[in-house]
């Protein structure tokens, strides 16, 4: 049911007159008023590197991006005064009202609207890349359960879960126990999705080995499967990888060993048909192969990987998430995420440094279709190991690098300022359905390295 508008307005003189303003009732009953129930002010700002609404009064004061909790069928009248000088709007799309665009600092725009429907409502800046770029809220209306999905297991992937480095050891024999398995997951707040996985967690574990030893793959598929799985080892010299001797129906296991011939960082992935979809599904991870006497030290490393979902559901909707064979064969994705999750690598799980230590990430892209162009926003890549050569020359001082489906790279990379660096994908538009992550830096700031300078005001003389 759509929403009823009671008006849309510019403001000029309407903030801090200490009364909310009336509303016309529409269609000729002008002798009737309506006074919001409620009045939220939002203003646009920039913190910790991101366009944000910051709440002006009441319990929310000071917040950014704040729940904004309403009854149901109240009168919600929400003021935007513009605090940055950029363009903004304020938009509410499940209740279809959007406001007039502002700019410039000081200028202001107000919406109100009957809240006749009890849920969370998603609000933004409806501007290109605005909400990618941190502004998005919610607006709770009554007392709706949490969001669907939040009573779903959280399968995302801690990036720092990289496996122990091999150092300078000799080649062993090493055993890995995978099982594969089909579980509803957490994909967003208020949203969910039938993965299925290695091990329970999207993308699988991090294997690590090094070059000339043998391993032994022993996979399982879980009795509550519904279907075959299999595993495909890029690192593997032999019949499809591994993935010819390992279709595993539900409840039984198959194993293979093989000798890793050649160092590198390599996709793994389910490769049972249709190999696509088992793969958009969460069936994907890596394995490093170190070469011999092992990587070099660094502070810190981390296990990144890019993935798609194409769903029948539009990006950003509630519930569970349903496949779409048809977006998958045309190669529209509705999602897109770090190491599986719309927030794994913003919210979920931390990724730090400290001013002066060098970050190694292992970046994968599962797929099943896109080329990555990886980057991190502020920061240039020292060393990149392009196509994850590990045995070639790295390139240096790269901004950023490409990464094809079923490949990966590692780069490296002193932190040498404090404060927030996005990993993207920089097809930015990817960001708008969830491809972004945070590595926060801490420490102390150089000057000698970045700094602001105090704005001059234009009308000073100086």
């Amino acid at each position: 049911m759509r929403a009823v508008i009671l008006f849309l307005l510019t403001l000029s003189g309407l903030l801090g007159l200490g009364a909310p303003a009336l509303a016309d009732h529409p269609s000729g009953s002008a002798d009737v008023k309506y006074v919001p129930d409620v009045v939220f002010t939002l203003r646009t700002d920039i913190a910790d590197g991101k366009l944000v609404y910051i709440s002006e009064a009441g319990s929310t004061k000071g917040q950014v991006n704040p729940d904004l909790r309403v009854e149901e069928n109240a009168v919600v009248q929400i003021n935007i005064v513009n605090g940055d000088g950029a363009q903004h709007d304020f938009a509410i799309p499940d209740y279809d009202v959007k406001s007039d665009q502002i700019g410039g600092k000081g200028a202001a725009t107000a919406i109100v609207f009957r809240a006749n429907r009890a849920g969370i409502f998603e609000y933004l800046c409806s501007l290109p890349g605005h909400k990618a770029a941190g502004m998005v809220g919610r607006v709770i209306v009554g007392d709706p359960q949490e969001a669907a999905g939040s009573d779903f297991p959280d399968l995302s992937k801690n990036p720092a879960e990289v496996g122990e480095p091999v150092g300078d050891r000799a080649p062993r024999e090493i055993t890995f126990d995978l099982e594969t398995t089909e579980v509803e997951g957490r994909l967003s707040d208020g949203s969910s999705y039938k993965f299925w996985t290695f091990n329970n967690t999207v993308p699988g574990p991090m294997l690590r080995v090094r070059v000339g030893d043998t391993i032994n793959i022993n996979l399982k598929n879980s009795p509550d499967s519904a279907h075959i799985h299999s595993v495909d080892f890029h690192a593997v010299t032999g019949p499809g990888g591994g993935a010819a001797v390992t279709q595993v129906a539900p409840g039984h296991s198959k194993s293979f060993s093989f000798k890793a011939l050649a160092p590198g960082l390599y996709v793994y992935h389910c490769a049972t048909p249709m190999v696509a979809q088992h793969i958009t599904n969460g069936m994907y991870g890596m394995i490093l192969v170190e070469p011999e006497g092992g990587l070099s030290e660094v502070d810190r490393e981390y296990y990144v990987m890019q993935g798609e979902l194409y769903t029948a559901q539009r990006h950003g909707s509630s519930g569970l998430q349903e496949f779409s064979l048809e977006k998958l064969l045309d190669e529209r994705p509705e999602h897109m995420m770090f190491n599986g999750s719309m927030d794994a690598l913003s919210a979920t799980h931390k990724m730090e440094s400290n001013v002066g230590e060098t970050v190694r990430i292992f970046f994968g892209v599962g797929g099943p279709n896109l080329v990555s162009s990886f980057h991190v926003i502020g920061e240039i890549f020292d060393r990149v190991y392009d196509q994850a050569s590990l045995t070639s020359p790295p390139l240096t001082d790269v901004q950023t690098t490409l990464v094809p489906p079923g490949g990966a790279t590692m780069v490296e990379f002193k932190t040498e300022y404090p404060g927030k660096y996005i990993l993207v994908d920089h097809a930015l538009s990817r960001a708008e359905k969830g491809l972004a992550g945070i590595l926060t830096v801490n420490g102390e700031a150089d000057a000698n390295i970045f700094h602001t300078h105090e704005e001059i005001d234009p009308n000073s003389g100086h």
